[in-house]
């Protein structure tokens, strides 16, 4: 899957003040304005979207790896899904079909999402 506009999505903790574009102020005006959301081009704005999305999976159970921070996984039972996060490409993988279209809605209510469908390369592989 992948993340529309991933970058956009992260809410800013600290305070961040942007210098308006030319044609927003008057001749000899300055202004700026509060950004509460991260901009691409934001130091912040990766790591900003990787936490919204780590908090959203956290929240509805699944478990992070200690060994690679973008493995998550979720079991139930025998059923199992698991999910690599690569920046805003999400890879889903699993023994149950239930449990995969349950991930896929989450993120779906949550971020804005492209199904891209059956993986034929990851990598270039």
């Amino acid at each position: 899957m992948d993340v529309y506009n991933a970058f956009l999505q992260g809410d800013l903790q600290e305070e961040v003040y942007m210098e308006l574009p030319p044609g927003f102020c008057s001749q000899g005006e300055s202004r700026v304005c509060r950004l509460h959301k991260s901009l691409y081009g934001l130091k912040q704005a990766s790591r900003q979207w990787n936490v919204k999305l780590c908090e959203a999976l956290l929240q509805a159970g699944y478990l992070q790896s200690k060994s690679d921070y973008s493995v998550f996984t979720k079991r139930q039972g025998e059923a199992l899904v698991m999910m690599l996060i690569y920046v805003d490409d999400l890879l889903i993988t699993g023994n149950s079909d239930v449990l995969i279209a349950e991930l896929k809605l989450l993120l779906n209510q949550n971020f804005r999402m492209k199904d891209l469908g059956t993986l034929k390369f990851f990598f270039g592989f």
